[in-house]
C-alpha cells in the first residue's frame, strides 16, 4: 500500500482517502530566507555602518570637540584616555565618562553652525 501511494504521488495522483503529499521542505524555507535577507539588507546592514562610523568618530575625538552624552549632558572634551574621556561641562567642572557614553558629536575641530560665517 505504501509503495502504491508513493508511486501515485510521483505520478501526480492521490489515492482516495489519503492526504495530498506535502511539498519539499526546502521550498517552504525559501520565503523565510527571502524575508531574512531583505530584513538584513534594509535594517541590520545600515545600522552596522552607522555604528561603525560613530565608533570611528569617537576614536578620533580630541580636546576641544563638543559632544552630548547619552544622558543629555553637553560638554567639551578636555582629555582623551584609552577608555575614558574628560569633559568640561561648566566653568571649573570636569567629569570623566566612558567612550560608550558619547551619544552625539556636535563638532570635531570645526566651528559649530552658529559660529560659521555665512557665504
Amino acid at each position: 500500500m505504501i509503495f502504491s501511494a508513493l508511486f501515485a504521488a510521483q505520478q501526480g495522483q492521490v489515492p482516495a482517502g489519503q492526504a495530498a503529499p506535502q511539498g519539499n521542505m526546502l521550498t517552504a524555507l525559501i520565503p523565510f530566507v527571502l524575508v531574512f535577507g531583505i530584513f538584513y539588507l534594509l535594517i541590520i546592514l545600515p545600522q552596522r555602518k552607522k555604528q561603525k562610523k560613530h565608533q570611528e568618530r569617537i576614536e578620533a575625538l580630541k580636546p576641544g570637540d563638543k559632544v552630548v552624552t547619552t544622558g543629555g549632558i553637553f560638554g567639551t572634551v578636555m582629555g582623551v584616555l584609552k577608555d575614558r574621556i574628560e569633559l568640561k561641562i561648566a566653568a571649573n567642572v570636569k567629569i570623566e565618562i566612558t567612550k560608550g557614553a558619547i551619544g552625539v558629536i556636535l563638532s570635531q575641530g570645526e566651528a559649530s553652525p552658529a559660529e560659521k560665517p555665512e557665504s
